[in-house]
């Protein structure tokens, strides 16, 4: 990997997360009172784009207090606009280091033009909210969302927006009163705000096609909240037609209680997604008709994927990882923030701080994420830090390139040995793992036979 290419300027991000941060302060402080240099700054970033003339009788009417929810609704799209902008030109380099190739976009929503009621309303709390502006936030303004987000639960379609909402108020409410807020986390309510702002302006449905061939796992990477879990299995799929290997992931999320902690996790996620238990034995599956988004997401039925020959993470990383070709995400989800390259590196060099891991890499030195190493497997950051190899996913956060470890080769007695993070995904008999597992397994039968107690009253 040409990893010194990580480290060149990359001309224009700069400007284009200037403007980012121009239109979050004008967020901060609230549309109703915005100054003026914020949102001229956000529209002069957007001139010569096909939403410059929006932009700008968005920008003058907020400016003159005069704005309403087409207006935010611009904004909005330009502050997107540029996070897609500032995602691309770091896949480009990403691209560029890694080698990877990045396929052709397809079309990947289907939309209708008629707008639900429920969208108009969700657009209009998301409108108000940012005429109070985040420091104006109290209470009575969040509570707002709840009988939107009630609205649009039950409907699938929109459900995506009622997810978002939902955690998005939750968020604020905690933070209420905002102006008693000593750090308003400026960048992430943009965030939230402006994707939900968009997906009030039509039902999109994601376009669906079939896959059949060969998935070779790469790795899991493994979010854990207090009430929710997500396992996103990234993998190298071989088309059985024999078309080029592609870069596509699998996703399984579960809520789950704040006690089931750890390994614990597998046991609640494992249910869902048969895929775990092939990448925790370190087999391919076979799929037949797998339904997969544009983006490269399948969308997993067991009964379209079987268990397959062993497959070892280190050799697909080795042979097809440099060939695969990567899948351009939809428009809405271009962000920085979403950069999750898989990538494969040894002969590296370990630089251990205080408080830092460092690879160094074609002498670049690259931040390594190891707090992001779940502690639901046996790979660690000591073991990250003795590693000969790594494959990882690449990331981009805080204005620089970081890797989080997926799984490591490492030497044990004079031998090479592999860690993987999602190791104990299936189960195991590894001593550590099981007596995790053990644990969890008395936790979660305690609490099953104390909600029981409880419908039974």
């Amino acid at each position: 990997m040409r990893a010194d290419l990580l480290g060149d300027n990359i001309s224009g991000l700069a400007e284009a997360l200037a403007a980012v941060d121009a239109a979050d302060r004008a967020l901060t402080s609230g549309l109703l009172r915005p100054q003026a240099a914020d949102l001229t700054e956000l529209a002069e970033a957007l001139l010569g784009s096909p939403l410059a003339a929006r932009v700008a009788e968005a920008a003058e009417k907020a400016v003159a207090g005069a704005a309403g929810e087409e207006h935010f609704l611009a904004l909005a799209a330009a502050r997107t606009a540029l996070c897609g902008s500032v995602h691309d030109a770091l896949l480009e380099r990403v691209s560029a280091a890694t080698g990877q190739v990045i396929g052709t976009e397809a079309d990947s929503l289907s939309t209708v033009d008629e707008v639900p009621n429920v969208l108009l309303a969700a657009r209009s709390w998301l409108s108000d909210l940012v005429r109070a502006g985040w420091r104006g936030i109290d209470q009575d303004l969040v509570s707002g969302a709840a009988p939107v987000i009630s609205a649009l639960l039950p409907d699938p379609a929109v459900r995506r927006l009622a997810v978002l909402l939902d955690g998005f108020a939750a968020e604020l409410g905690a933070s209420c009163p905002g102006s008693a807020l000593e750090r308003v986390p400026a960048r992430r309510w943009g965030d939230l705000w402006s994707r939900a702002m968009l997906l009030t302006v039509s039902v999109a449905t994601p376009a669906i096609e079939t896959v059949s061939g060969r998935l070779l796992p790469l790795g899991v990477d493994l979010h854990e909240h207090a009430t929710a879990a997500q396992a996103q299995v990234h993998a190298i799929l071989e088309p059985a037609d024999g078309g080029p290997a592609r870069l596509v992931r699998a996703s399984v999320s579960t809520p789950k209680p704040d006690t089931v902690i750890g390994a614990g996790i597998w046991q609640l996620l494992r249910p869902h997604l048969s895929l775990l238990a092939a990448l925790g034995e370190g087999r391919s599956m076979d799929l037949t008709d797998m339904p997969i988004t544009a983006e490269g997401d399948l969308i997993w039925q067991d009964e379209h994927a079987r268990t397959g020959e062993p497959a070892d993470a280190f050799v697909t990383a080795r042979v097809a990882l440099p060939t695969a070709i990567s899948t351009p995400a939809a428009p809405l989800d271009r962000h920085p923030a979403r950069l999750a390259v898989p990538v494969f590196l040894e002969g590296y060099t370990v630089d251990r701080a205080e408080d830092a891991l460092t690879f160094t890499v074609a002498g670049y030195p690259l931040t390594v994420a190891a707090d992001r190493v779940p502690a639901a497997g046996p790979l660690t950051p000591e073991a990250v830090a003795a590693s000969t190899a790594c494959l990882g996913l690449l990331r981009w956060d805080a204005g620089d390139f970081s890797l989080q470890p997926l799984a490591v080769e490492t030497l044990a007695r004079k031998k090479t040995v592999a860690l993987h993070a999602g190791a104990w995904a299936g189960g195991t008999t590894d001593k550590v793992g099981a007596k995790a597992e053990k644990a969890a397994t008395d936790a979660t039968a305690v609490l099953r036979e104390r909600a029981g107690r409880l419908l039974r009253k």
